[in-house]
This record gives structure tokens, sequence and C-alpha cells, in this order.
């Protein structure tokens, strides 16, 4: 599975949201120069994220973004899925459409079963629980698996 840099900028954007939830609106210049991300990207980032109901937008001077709902209640999953679509497919096409025949039949529960993960790990997972760094704990346990961090 690959994160687009599209995704990696909406969910950083998401949180530096999330991380002022109480403040003003934050400009996206703001949000762009705090993450390092392209503002006129994440220009085209935002929009979606505010047609996909994540954000609000406010215009004037005192206008900018904010989370459209609480934080605890956006999973990082539906930040990747607002602005790149489903989170696993094979070829741009979801497994359930897919089929196999011999030798390769058994991959379609293979992809089945990734997807699965993939849905539980980022569907369980907030952008409140990132930004206070409270990961829940089988995530935290993922992550602090031997091996989990090298490559191999």
């Amino acid at each position: 599975m690959r994160i687009s840099a599209r995704a990696d900028y909406a969910v950083r954007a998401a949180l530096q949201l999330a991380a002022s939830r109480d403040a003003a609106p934050l400009k996206a210049e703001a949000i762009a120069e705090a993450q390092s991300i392209p503002h006129k990207f994440l220009e085209g980032i935002l929009n979606d994220m505010r047609r996909g109901g994540l954000v609000l937008s406010q215009r004037g001077v005192n206008g900018g973004y904010r989370l459209a709902k609480p934080a605890e209640s956006i999973s990082i999953a539906d930040v990747i899925r607002v602005v790149d679509g489903p989170l696993v497919s094979v070829r741009g096409v979801r497994p359930p459409e897919l089929s196999y025949t011999g030798p390769a039949a058994s991959l379609l529960p293979l992809w089945i079963a990734l997807r699965a993960n993939v849905r539980e790990i980022l569907d369980g997972v907030s952008l409140a629980d990132v930004a206070s760094a409270q990961l829940p704990s089988p995530v935290s346990e993922l992550a602090d698996a031997p091996g989990a961090w090298t490559n191999p």
C-alpha cells in the first residue's frame, strides 16, 4: 500500500486544524507553512476536504479553515478517502470487484484481508488520537513490534 503525497498532506493539514480546534480559522498559507506543504497543492486538497464535509471555510479578513466536526469523530481513513478514494485497490479496482482463476484464485481473499487490516487501523485512529500523540494501543503495539521500523 502506498500513501500518496496528496493523502499525506491532507492528513497533516487536518492534524494542524485539529491542534488549533479552539482557535480562529487557519489560513491555508499558515497551514502550508507549518507543515511544509506547497501552498497551491494544499488549496486543492482543502477544497476536496471541504466538498467531502471534513472542513469548513470562511472568507474574509478573519477567514480560513476549520474542521467541520470534532477531531475525535474524523478518522485518518476519512481524510484519505476524501482526497484519494478507496483505501485499498488493485489496479484501481476495489478488491470485491476482482476475480482470479487457477493458482491465483486465493489472491482475492489476501487482498480482502489486507483491506480489512488497513481499514481496522486507519478507521480506528482519529485526528484527535494523532494530534494528542495517544495512538490506540493496538496501533502502538504494531509500531513497537520487532522489525516494524526496518525494511526487509
